[in-house]
């Protein structure tokens, strides 16, 4: 047998994550210089990374000789959430946390429920840790809860669901979630993924970490890549119940957060101003983006993250013309959609670009 067949079968089984094309990637295949590309792709923040935590990122260089101490950032969180330093578990990037939750309950034998459209990280932890993934059809590009809740078997031990949704964008209402929380065996983990929380309207969010007292078996993950612009130094967190955040800690790597990671999340944290104009370019961004696909005769799914993603007849072809004009969006066949394509929302002079190429490559 080769190394190859003496691996496990269900690593064998993975199809890797493929993230959104690089700018400089595209810039050598296509021979463009890296100022004419535009990428929306990966759902990146398009004002870049907060003002004061690339002030305290550049402070925080001269202490890299030594180990990170993650107490800081996990007393920040631990006093906006109002939760204690035990039920927080950071990781690198919110993938990371996903990550861990998995390993922690899952095992050959031992199943999760996700949604058809979930974010693709969902699956591939399921099978790195052995576990069968069960995926329940969806409603209306979303969550269809009811058949999430039958599809659960004796030996299911995680649930996910992100909310919003990646890549469709789709929302379960807050109401509804926790009726379905209510109606979930105890022994079954809910995974509830907000990493596009802070995009939703201020008037419909709600805090779930309130929620963690009344339900044990919950795991709310977070990220600073999206919002607060810290996605190229990889930082996220979890927030649970103790014991499970014990677990957690007992498998996670030591030292997987860095020390720049952590002291630019405290300051995000902070920038409050940062976090407005982020939102409120999102906001205007979206309607451009909806408003010129709706004038190209493009269906779209509405979306309550920072991205949208719409139906083209020929979604390849689409997209390779969008890349020889030096744009980049994300295709999503790979989610078993593969007339659609994935827009993040950009700045102003970005979206106009790409409606722009669109209008060409349609």
């Amino acid at each position: 047998m080769t190394l190859y067949e003496h691996s496990l079968p269900y690593i064998r089984a993975i199809s890797p994550y493929q993230p959104g094309k690089p700018i400089t990637q595209l810039a050598r295949e296509m021979g463009l210089a890296v100022e004419q590309i535009v990428k929306l792709a990966s759902n990146e923040n398009p004002l870049g990374m907060s003002p004061k935590a690339r002030v305290a990122v550049t402070e925080a260089i001269a202490g890299l000789a030594r180990y990170p101490d993650d107490f800081a950032l996990k007393q920040s969180l631990a006093e906006r959430t109002g939760l204690g330093r035990e039920c927080i578990v950071l990781g690198n990037g919110s993938n990371d946390v996903l990550d861990i939750v998995a390993r922690v309950f899952l095992a050959p034998g031992r199943s999760a429920v996700f949604a058809q459209y979930a974010f693709a990280v969902y699956p591939l932890a399921t099978l790195a840790a052995g576990g069968k993934g069960i995926a329940v059809a969806a409603r209306d590009y979303g969550h269809d809860l009811d058949a999430m809740r039958a599809a659960i078997r004796p030996d299911t031990r995680l649930l996910w669901i992100a909310n919003p949704n990646n890549p469709t964008g789709t929302f379960v209402p807050y109401a509804q979630l926790r009726a379905f929380l209510q109606s979930l065996p105890a022994e079954v983990v809910v995974v509830l993924d907000e990493a596009y929380n802070e995009y939703l309207p201020p008037a419909e969010r709600v805090d779930t970490t309130a929620w963690l007292g009344a339900f044990p078996n919950l795991v709310i993950t977070r990220t600073f890549s999206k919002i607060y612009g810290l996605a190229g130094l990889r930082i996220g967190y979890a927030l649970c119940s103790a014991e499970i955040a014990d677990l957690m800690n007992r498998v996670r790597q030591p030292f997987n957060c860095n020390n720049l990671a952590l002291t630019a999340a405290i300051a995000a944290l902070d920038d409050h101003q940062f976090v407005a104009s982020s939102y409120a370019l999102n906001r205007s961004g979206m309607a451009q983006i909806v408003g010129g696909l709706k004038r190209l005769g493009c269906t779209h799914i509405p979306s309550h993250g920072n991205f949208l993603t719409f139906r083209a007849a020929d979604a390849h072809l689409v997209n390779q013309k969008l890349l020889k004009q030096g744009v980049i969006v994300r295709p999503i066949a790979s989610y078993g959609m593969p007339e659609w394509l994935r827009v993040t929302i950009g700045t102003e002079s970005e979206n106009a670009r790409f409606l722009t190429a669109l209008e060409g490559a349609l």
